[in-house]
């Protein structure tokens, strides 16, 4: 396919033009016309450009591109290296950030709760980005803790009462631990997140909600994966999705 038309479809698919987001979404570095091989990651490092290249892809789909608010906009060292790989590669770089984040059914907020066997209920906060379900069954905190490291593989930072029953949730992929003092005032048991500040210890600790750090990588990396392969289906494309381990 054209890259113009796949960067539409996703553009409408991902409803992109009503977020206001921190970086560009969309295509980011430009390469060739014709896309008939596609590679999904959370993070454009140097590192997955390197195994796009090795597999002759057309283009690299990300969560995490370049050209962040507040960045330093001179391309230097290792941006300069990275896009330097890309344009002599002819390699498409293309990054959704907040609408991959928020998708009903392919953002990373639905596909942990698919993953964690969360039941979503409602949205709420900063354009509806954080999500609120229950548990099937209720369970203690230390029970969902090892759940959530068996699923993600690996072992979650917990805070509260281990013994606490847990069955209302509210969370939100990614760094999204600033919204842990709006989720803590509703009734929820535990928020969940990939990240962790120095209040939420004492936030946990004396609204009663307990807060879970999952990691920023291990909670989005399941996003970008389902939209590679709906994208695939779609349009006969080769998806190859490309987890590089990250233990942030």
């Amino acid at each position: 396919m054209q890259r113009q038309e796949l960067e539409n479809y996703i553009g409408q698919l991902l409803a992109v033009a009503r977020f206001k987001d921190y970086a560009p979404n969309g295509l980011q570095v430009e390469g060739k016309d014709q896309i008939n091989k596609i590679v999904t990651g959370v993070t454009a490092s140097q590192a997955l450009i390197d195994a796009a290249i090795s597999q002759s892809a057309d283009a690299i789909l990300v969560h995490h591109g370049y050209f962040w608010k507040g960045e330093d906009q001179t391309i230097v060292r290792t941006k300069k290296q990275r896009i330097a790989k890309l344009l002599a590669a002819d390699i498409n770089l293309l990054a959704y950030h907040l609408p991959l984040d928020a998708h009903e059914t392919l953002g990373n907020n639905a596909q942990l709760a698919q993953k964690l066997g969360l039941i979503p209920t409602a949205r709420f906060g900063e354009q509806e980005l954080v999500w609120r379900g229950e548990l099937p069954v209720p369970m203690s905190l230390d029970t969902f803790s090892q759940h959530v490291a068996i699923q993600l593989k690996r072992p979650p930072l917990t805070i509260g009462n281990p013994g606490k029953a847990i069955r209302t949730i509210a969370w939100c992929t990614g760094g999204a631990q600033s919204y842990f003092r709006e989720a803590s005032n509703l009734d929820i048991d535990c928020y969940l997140t990939g990240e962790a500040s120095e209040f939420v210890t004492h936030l946990a600790q004396e609204s009663g909600v307990a807060f879970i750090a999952a990691g920023h990588h291990a909670t989005e990396r399941y996003g970008i994966e389902a939209l590679g392969k709906h994208l695939a289906q779609e349009f006969n494309l080769e998806h190859t999705h490309l987890d590089l381990d990250n233990p942030v």
